[in-house]
Order: C-alpha cells, then structure tokens, then sequence
C-alpha cells in the first residue's frame, strides 16, 4: 500500500504577518552551509566545483563482473575502457579478451567505449558471457580433428 500526501503551496507566512522573516532564515540556514566554489572548465563555461572525491571518472572503482556460474570484484580506473576491464578479465578467466562480451545496463559494450562515459560507477555490475560464435567454433573445431588411434600407423 503506498501512501501519498499532498503538499499544499501556499503564501502561508505573508498570511500570518511573519514578512521577510522566513526569506532571512532561509539566508542565513544558507549561509551557515558554506559558500559556493565555482570552477572554470576547459571550454569556458563556469560552473559549480564538485567535490574531488565524488567527481566522475577520476580514481579506482570496484566492479562486480558476474559469469553465469562465478562473480569477481574487479578495481580497475574509472577512465578505462571496456576492452582494457576485458585484459583484466582474462587473467581471472579462462577467456580470452576476443571470447568475451561484456553488457552493461542490458547493451553490450565496445571495446573502445569508456566505463565513466557509459555510466560505469563503484560497486556496479557488469555481466560477462562468452561470445556463441567462438564457442560453436570450439566446439565444431573440436570435432573436426582427427582422432589418434595408436594402433593404427601410416607410412610416407
């Protein structure tokens, strides 16, 4: 069951006589959380300063990558590429990096795409499958050899 309540907007403090008492406290509640730092990005524009420590794309995060039978915690930099999570990958898996297909948010991913610029975040998950194709290939290269019988002996 959810409950909803409605929020009235009203001029309730002109209504009451409190004047500009309200708009003060505000101020000064404003006031007390700290200034604004502003910061000038490269293209030119101004904006607010994000914090160093929660600002994307800077530093190592932590991903979940999970297979269909095992999950790994993999730290890797947030500027990296997917094919770069996919090397890494490759020393925790039996994969090669050409095996592999990362999907991230239900998509599967390039190699050369950005995990900060896909939205990749600390603690996210990545899903790794193996690609069909070289997998059917395996397994029909599997069959294709001949098989080795000692017994048997040709001569050149």
């Amino acid at each position: 069951m959810i409950k909803l309540r409605s929020m009235k907007f009203s001029r309730s403090s002109s209504k009451l006589g409190n004047g500009n008492k309200a708009a003060q406290a505000t101020e000064k509640d404003c006031r007390s959380i700290g200034e604004i730092q502003w910061e000038l990005r490269p293209g030119g524009m101004l904006v607010q300063k994000r914090d160093s420590n929660q600002s994307a794309g800077e530093g190592m995060i932590t991903i979940i990558v999970s297979t269909v039978s095992h999950s790994h915690e993999i730290s890797i930099q947030a500027t990296s590429t997917f094919g770069e999570l996919k090397m890494v990958l490759s020393l925790v898996t039996s994969l090669e990096p050409g095996e592999q297909r990362l999907l991230f948010k239900g998509k599967e991913r390039d190699d050369n795409e950005y995990l900060h610029m896909v939205g990749v975040r600390d603690k996210n998950k990545v899903l790794l499958l193996e690609d069909p194709a070289i997998k059917e290939k395996k397994q029909l290269g599997l069959r294709d050899q001949p098989i080795n019988n000692p017994c048997r002996t040709i001569s050149v």
